[in-house]
């Protein structure tokens, strides 16, 4: 399949040297870049957030202040 992409002249500028240097092409160094874009797995590029729980007797009606938010959570 032909596509076209816009790559700013500085960047195509280090592509085209970096591949005279390999002896390759440009369009090979393209192409292992996306095979590496694509084999990782969609998971591993995000860090699943686990968000504290602040337990309350009645929810929907607890009434929380900095001080506690501090006592709840270990900030680094």
């Amino acid at each position: 399949m032909r596509t076209t992409i816009d790559i700013p002249d500085a960047m195509y500028r280090r592509l085209k040297a970096r591949a005279a240097g390999e002896g390759r092409s440009a369009k090979a160094l393209i192409l292992q870049g996306v095979e590496q874009i694509l084999k990782v797995k969609p998971n591993t590029l995000r860090a699943r957030v686990k968000l504290p729980l602040v337990k309350s007797g009645r929810p929907g009606s607890i009434r929380i202040d900095n001080a506690r938010i501090y006592d709840v959570i270990s900030f680094p």
